[in-house]
């Protein structure tokens, strides 16, 4: 009997029960099924392949089997190719998840200076229809702008009876940048995977989007910006993959 694809499926079945294992930091001797029922609640992998995965638990106990007395297990059955192509499948998307920058590729970011006046963040949110801007300060993020913010600014001044124009063209960017706006935020380095951006929104439903730095620390210049409008798009990159898209 050949028995390559017996050995193709165990070895993808042990990488991704030790996975499972340093997920959970669990014992050596913990099930196989309970593992992934609990690891399903901490990794979003595990939770979308959690069915085929307790399925998989119980073909790997048909395939082998160990003789009473006997330390080494016998090959008693043998997988097909889907099943044997699916587990590696799994096992990479667990074990070695894509990260976010292959899945997407880097797009142009709006930016402004903090010492600039508002009307080239106006003028920013005009010419890229984006809905954040990155603010720098001698060359670092300081924090961004969001429109929306933005917004709640002109009419606060407009219901004060302040000059618009004045408020324009003399007050910098600094000033209307609130910190607290970076709440809904959130900062992520540049080897961070698919998943751990959809967990992040998945975490905070508030969140308007995940800002990509070299190592994930404020202050870096932003590489990439993420919002949930990228999703089509990081979704048929999983489909290329063939994996279960969000």
């Amino acid at each position: 009997m050949d028995t390559l694809n017996a050995t193709r499926f165990l070895q993808s079945y042990n990488k991704i029960e030790a996975q499972l294992k340093f997920l959970y930091n669990a014992k050596a001797t913990a099930n196989f099924t309970d593992l992934v029922k609990r690891c399903s609640d901490l990794d979003i992998t595990v939770r979308r392949y959690e069915s085929e995965l307790i399925d998989y638990g119980k073909l790997r106990n048909a395939i082998v089997h160990r003789t009473a007395g006997l330390e080494e297990e016998t090959v008693i059955a043998v997988p097909c190719d889907e099943v044997v192509a699916t587990i590696s499948f799994i096992e990479s998307m667990l074990c070695r998840p894509p990260r976010l920058i292959d899945a997407i590729k880097v797009k142009k970011i709006a930016s402004v200076f903090a010492d600039k006046p508002v009307l080239t963040a106006v003028e920013a949110f005009r010419e890229n229809w984006q809905k954040t801007l990155i603010v720098y300060d001698h060359g670092k993020m300081a924090g961004v702008i969001n429109s929306y913010g933005l917004y709640a600014e002109i009419e606060q001044r407009v219901k004060a009876g302040e000059d618009l124009t004045e408020f324009f063209l003399n007050t910098p960017c600094c000033e209307v940048m609130r910190r607290s706006e970076m709440e809904r935020y959130r900062i992520m380095s540049q080897d961070a995977t698919v998943f751990q951006v959809f967990v992040a929104f998945e975490e905070k439903k508030n969140l308007l989007a995940v800002i990509i730095t070299e190592n994930g620390i404020f202050g870096e210049k932003a590489l990439n910006i993420v919002t949930p409008s990228d999703f089509p798009r990081i979704n048929r990159f999983l489909e290329s993959y063939n994996a279960k898209t969000f």
